[in-house]
Order: structure tokens, then sequence, then C-alpha cells
């Protein structure tokens, strides 16, 4: 039974979703803008062009902590209480998402004690900016030293990820129950109610990534994490629950074993799966997911937000300039990527609720424009464009959105608003011509890794080998 709109006068919830704040905390306004390092504005001042600007800087830079403050000031009833999905206090927020990617892309002199800073310092500032409000948290790929390290959960001793995920439930016991805190700790993942009907459940997509040498351990299900995922479906499905699955890296970007079998878990609970929310790429982005049987019947959709963080790989000797671009660019030809956010509209807690997303808004802060106002002057976050309104969406369900894949490939206006605002309103000066054009839809119809049969229905045509090599030169952050 495909998810219905909810009835007129039925209560909707705004859910907040941050991604990828990435906090550097060694970012000085007025330092150099580029640098020969893989982190920029950091060191001492100096003056004329090229500096870094108060509120951040586009390239590779990441963001100082009074931006990622002054984002959360400036939220609605930021202050406000823990909403309850019954439509009370909906201009605020019922409920946050997190999904990881803390401390700054400065990996080479990372170590355990500023991943807690890192860490703790964040998890504080949310605290305090955002009240009573519930945050519910995805552990992301950056969290570990070295990135992307986290060992299975029998791996003992000094070796385990036992610092980080204790310091995990420390820092989150606040708004996570007991139970959430325990499988926490065993392996970073845990599930919880958001409210009456609504089930979350925060994966550790680090036990899916391609770049966790771990893995080659064992790669099906290294923690036991999917197994357990269906346990948790199934006690949903029994008890009429709904479920938010929430995790740092897409689906289609793990290996391919688990990929496929996350794939298939999606396909059994279609009826209980509402949503699901990512981020890591920094880009705008989805995965949509199919019926197993014949491919062509939309089930799920896995949102992938922008970045709050500014950041982009500008590395002269890598194969494209952004670090997530779906096609090969030439070398210092991308825009600026300004810092984002998104809010998602869902349906809210009566009987019978679908509790699917209905609609979602992205908003971004013009760096240029911020660093140029008068010392003081708080910065101020534009709402770039709501789904349903820039895409003519009747609903926000997986149907829609695979309808608007299809619209894509012969809409060419239609195209160019989508690749405007897959980068955050800040697209490459290079057009997206067709090569870029099959391998962006192709990724926007795979919800699984490396399945060509996904994307043969789409135009302009490409063979598969060559959209994965343009997938391949993504740089992922």
């Amino acid at each position: 039974r495909p998810p219905v709109p909810p009835p007129p006068g039925a209560p909707t919830a705004r859910i907040l979703f941050l991604t990828d704040l990435h906090w550097d905390r060694q970012y000085v306004p007025g330092s150099a803008a580029a640098c020969p390092d893989p982190l920029c504005c950091r060191g001492a001042p100096h003056d004329g062009p090229g500096a870094a600007g108060f509120w951040g800087t586009y390239g590779k830079c990441d963001l100082p902590l009074h931006t990622i403050d002054a984002l959360l000031a400036q939220l609605p009833n930021a202050s406000g209480r823990a909403g309850d999905g019954t439509g009370n206090g909906t201009v605020g927020f019922a409920a946050a998402y997190w999904t990881g990617d803390i401390p700054a892309h400065d990996v080479w002199q990372q170590s355990r004690g500023d991943q807690l800073r890192a860490l703790r310092t964040v998890t504080a500032l949310l605290r305090a900016r955002l009240g009573g409000l519930r945050v519910f948290p995805a552990v992301g790929n950056h969290e570990a030293t070295p990135v992307n390290a986290f060992p299975p959960p029998y791996v003992r001793g000094n070796q385990s990820a036992a610092w980080l995920y204790d310091a995990m439930a420390e820092a989150w016991q606040g708004w996570l129950p007991p139970a959430a805190l325990h499988t926490l700790r065993a392996g970073g993942f845990y599930t919880a109610q958001v409210w009456p009907g609504l089930r979350l459940v925060s994966l550790n997509m680090n036990f899916c990534s391609q770049a966790n040498f771990w893995l080659l351990i064992n790669a099906t299900d290294p923690a036991g994490q999917l197994q357990w995922l269906m346990g948790v479906l199934a006690d949903a499905e029994r008890d009429g629950e709904k479920v938010h699955i929430i995790g740092h890296i897409p689906p289609a970007h793990c290996l391919r074993s688990w990929s496929w079998n996350y794939y298939r878990i999606v396909s059994r609970f279609e009826g209980t799966i509402a949503a699901q929310f990512f981020g890591h790429t920094h880009l705008d982005e989805f995965e949509l997911f199919y019926d197993e049987e014949t491919l062509s019947r939309p089930v799920s959709i896995a949102f992938v937000a922008p970045s709050v963080t500014t950041y982009i790989n500008l590395n002269p000797g890598a194969p494209q300039s952004r670090c997530v671009s779906p096609h090969p660019a030439t070398p210092g030809t991308d825009g600026p990527s300004p810092a984002g956010y998104r809010v998602y509209e869902v349906a809210g807690s009566y009987p019978g609720s679908s509790h699917a997303v209905l609609d979602h808004e992205t908003f971004i802060l013009n760096l240029t424009e911020a660093n140029a106002a008068p010392p003081g002057t708080p910065p101020r976050w534009q709402r770039l464009y709501g789904a349903r309104e820039a895409y003519g969406l009747p609903t926000a369900f997986p149907a829609d959105w695979d309808l608007l894949v299809r619209r894509l490939q012969d809409n060419e206006p239609l195209f160019q608003r989508f690749w405007f605002h897959l980068h955050k309103g800040h697209p490459p000066r290079e057009p997206c011509g067709d090569p870029c054009k099959a391998a962006l839809l192709c990724a926007l119809r795979s919800g699984r890794a490396a399945d060509p049969a996904l994307c043969r229905p789409l135009r302009p045509a490409l063979p598969f080998p060559r959209i994965q090599e343009l997938w391949r030169q993504r740089r992922l952050c």
C-alpha cells in the first residue's frame, strides 16, 4: 500500500537535518585560503587577497565554530521544547537528525583527543542552542582516527572503537534512552522512538564503507548490524510502527555485498520504512529503491542532504576538483560551495499516518555577502528552494522522485535547475554534458552499488563501465 497524503487538517512535523558540519578548530579569519595542504584557512593571518573570511571561505576550508553557532542561533524556535509529532509548535521542529562528520578534514594530524574534543564541543553547542529539542545522531566516517577506520565490535583492546562509542554514549545520553545507548556503545548504532507511531534507526554506515580497511576481514555484516536491523523492522511491523532510517554514507556508496543485502531489506520492509536520510557526499541528491522483481516500481528513497561545511577538494593533482562531483571536471572549474542545511516536512502523529516525507526545504549561507557585512552583523541564511515547488511534484513520495528522474532526461531546463540545486546553488562553470548527465541520472536511480540493470531504461544511454569510471573519479569526503 503506497503512502497517501495526509487528510486535510492532519498534523505535520518539521525535522531539522544537519550533516557534515566539519568544525575546524584551527580556522583563522585572514589566513591563506589557498595552500598546498589538504586543508587551508589556518595559520597566521596575512594582508591582501586570498584571505579566509570571518564566516567561512569557499574552497579547501572547513568552518569556524561561530558559523555553526550562527546557523543554530537563527533557527526558528531553536530553544523550544521537544516535539511530539502532533503538530504542536510546527513553526519550529519536532526533532533533529544529525548524521555525523564532526571534525575537520585535517586527517593527517588528528589524535583521539582531537576527535573527542570535536564531539563534545559540537554536541554541547547543539544542546545549548536547540534546548529541549531531541537530537538523533549518527556516526560519520570522520569521527574516527585514522579516518574511516572502524573495527568490528569483536576487536578488543586499544585497537577497538570503544574509546569513541563510549564518549558518544556519554555525550548523547540526554537525547537517547538506555537501550539505545547500549547498542551505541557496542557498535555505534541504535533505535529509539521519535514520537508515538514513529521509530528511528540510526545505522553505523562505516560497516559498509569502501574505505574501511577493517572490512577486509568480513564485509558481509561485520557487526551483525543488518541482522539487528531486520529484527527492529520486524518488531516495528508487528507493532504497527513506521521507521525512519538515518546514516552517514548513502547505501549505493557501500561495498557491493552489504549494499545489495540492505536493498533487499528495504524491499522486504517497504511498508514499514517511511523514509531514509543520509549525508556524506556534501551534495543535494537522492537514491531510489525499486522492487526486486521488476526493478520498476519505486518502493523507497534515500534522501542525501547537502553539507553544512563549505569544503571542496581543490587538489590540482586530482582527476577532478569537486570532492564528489559525479562527472570528471577540469581542476579548478568548480563553483563555490556554500554552507547549507535541510528541513524535512513529514506526516505527523495521527492514526494511519504514513510518517513519510511530504516536502523538504534547503537553506544556504552566501559567504561573499556575509563576509562583506560590517563586523558583528549576524549572517543571513536564505531559503534556496522547496522540493515540491521547484520540481512540480504532486507529493514527495518515491513514485514522484522516480517520475522526476524520467522528466530530467528530456526537460533540459528542469535538469539545469536540478544541477543548480545539486551544488547548493553554485554549480561548476563547466556544463554537465551527456556523459555527466547519464552518470548523474544513473546515480539517482541506484539505491544499491554496481547494478547496471537500474540504469538501462535511462537516456542518454552510456555503457555502465563508463558510468562506473565516472563514479570512481569521485573523491569522497
